[in-house]
């Protein structure tokens, strides 16, 4: 007989499903922490939580019988998975419970902050019939604009779309014939696309990139006027930033249910005028709570009874032979996917990938999806991994297409990885030395060899001399270290143009940038992250 634990609270029909499961006994034990949660989860075959238990690793270690946890809704950021993966522990999400209720709170804070609904209700309260002072805005014939077109993001643009908005969408990962398909007008960049609008959505991870994607230099490029709304991740808007916004007059509302630190119950935007907060509420609806408790009870059960894996967020649909044999090239197809997404600009329309030499002899499927999860990984409101990867990709209308030649090239094994976008194209190529270095041995047909691992800053230049030195004077006025170094040039001939590769010790500064994107003979520079070296993602 299985045994279960519901570490938060869920929904009752969620608790039925358990009760009439067949061969599970399941207990409800909330608010466990510290030793109480691990002997705990010592005594259970599978577990079930949604945000409030924290499964770290010192719960976690050394537990020889859990086998699965499943997570009442998307965001996992609660259960430490490295830890779960050397555990042997399933983790598991319910991606799709809480789309439409999310989406519908994105709405109902545009539509009430337009309206004044919380400060006029307010005003009833305390005895005052102030029809004049609360005056609002019809949404009908606005521009919202839409950060990240995920599900959550797509089912805010099409509730917009039926409130007659004009709605304008960036994301670099769906193609502008999908967006446009979908009745969406597609930008390049979010800089690009905020003078136009008078409405902002923002439904994406809190990532390096999107952290304080909206600041002051944001604001001021909006025209006076404009409302904002959060219902995705705190921190993606610059609190401070809003406040002066208000403050100033550029910013006729902010509506936000979310927050860089939470719970939060005092913060400079409580009170001022514009602004309507909630706590966390997206996802609290009697439907999403449902949905999501009976889609994890079913996961778990499905798991416990049979084996079955849906909706893993760390563990790979291979077996682990497959997988062992397999692990330094998935690590690269992940990397040159992370890469290539920092290097892209705009909506990507095609991918292609190539693969060269003995890995044909392989599943190259499964690479594919790696290099998938890597391009994805930072882009979705969502877990994605070797499981949903390629499949989330096609639904964002990229096309992915894969050629293999059993022929070596310069290298044992290779695969190469091109992605057009409307603005351009990029290719890049790497491999494996040795059993698990990761290498990148060609950008944009510039050979090189480099460490596809950390802070990298990937530029081009023109072939003078002094272009490293000038980069390393730089960096050392500005304390940042350089590691390692690879340079290439697209032909044998000095002369050209040529692309670097540098590994830092630490995140630049914008002013370290700026002061390297003025020497006279760069033509480009930017950061972009990837995992330190011998990390893998939690379903390798």
């Amino acid at each position: 007989m299985a045994k279960v634990i519901v570490l938060d609270d869920l929904a009752q029909e969620g608790l039925d499903l358990l009760a009439s499961a067949a061969g599970i006994e399941y207990e409800v034990r909330t608010g466990l922490k510290g030793d109480e949660l691990r002997d705990a989860l010592n005594q259970f075959d599978g577990a079930i939580c949604r945000s409030g238990v924290k499964l770290t690793p010192d719960v976690l270690e050394g537990n020889r019988r859990l086998k699965a946890v499943v997570r009442a809704g998307v965001g996992t950021d609660n259960i430490d998975k490295p830890a779960a993966t050397r555990a042997g522990i399933v983790v598991m999400n319910t991606p799709a419970g809480n789309t439409l209720s999310t989406a519908e709170h994105a709405i109902t804070l545009m539509l009430a902050m337009s309206r004044n609904v919380a400060s006029a209700y307010q005003s009833l309260l305390e005895g005052r019939w102030d029809r004049k002072k609360y005056m609002g805005s019809q949404v009908a014939g606005k521009t919202l604009g839409v950060v990240g077109l995920g599900r959550i993001g797509l089912a805010v643009a099409e509730r917009a779309l039926a409130f007659e908005m004009k709605v304008l969408g960036y994301d670099p990962f769906m193609s502008k014939e999908r967006a446009r398909e979908l009745g969406i007008e597609p930008f390049n960049t979010v800089d690009e696309m905020l003078p136009q609008i008078d409405y902002l959505t923002v439904h994406t991870p809190l990532t390096d990139a999107t952290r304080n994607l909206i600041d002051v230099p944001q604001i001021e490029l909006m025209k006076p006027g404009v409302r904002l709304v959060n219902c995705a991740r705190g921190g993606i808007y610059n609190e401070a930033a809003l406040v002066q916004g208000l403050q100033s007059g550029k910013l006729a509302g902010v509506a936000l249910d979310v927050y860089e630190e939470e719970p939060c119950t005092d913060s400079p935007l409580f009170g001022l005028p514009g602004v309507l907060c909630t706590p966390h509420l997206g996802a609290s609806t009697e439907e999403a709570q449902t949905q999501v408790a009976v889609e994890a009870v079913a996961l778990l059960t499905d798991f416990l009874t049979n084996g079955t894996i849906r909706h893993a967020v760390n563990v790979a649909p291979i077996d682990p032979k497959t997988l062992e044999s397999l692990r330094g090239y998935l690590d690269v197809a992940y990397r040159l996917g992370m890469l290539m997404a920092g290097l892209q600009t705009s909506g990507a329309k095609s991918c292609r990938l190539q693969y060269r030499g003995e890995i044909t002899a392989r599943d190259t499927k499964v690479l594919s999806s790696a290099f998938a999860a890597g391009l994805l990984q930072n882009a979705l409101d969502e877990e994605v991994n070797l499981v949903n990867a390629e499949l989330m990709l096609r639904e964002r209308g990229i096309d992915l297409s894969t050629e293999s030649s059993a022929e070596m090239g310069a290298f044992r094994s290779s695969m190469t990885a091109e992605v057009t976008t409307d603005e351009s194209k990029h290719q890049i190529t790497g491999t494996v030395f040795g059993q698990s270095m990761p290498r990148l041995v060609a950008l944009d047909g510039y050979r090189l060899e480099a460490y596809l691992d950390g802070c990298l800053l990937v530029f081009t230049h023109k072939d003078v001399p002094g272009i490293i030195g000038g980069v390393g004077t730089v960096f050392g006025k500005h304390g940042v270290n350089i590691g390692q170094m690879a340079v290439g040039r697209a032909s044998d001939q000095p002369g050209g143009n040529a692309v670097g590769v540098l590994n830092l010790d630490a995140e630049p500064s914008e002013a370290a940038l700026a002061d390297v994107r003025q020497l006279s003979s760069i033509s480009s520079a930017k950061v972009i992250h990837l995992p330190k070296a011998g990390e893998l993602p939690p379903w390798l």
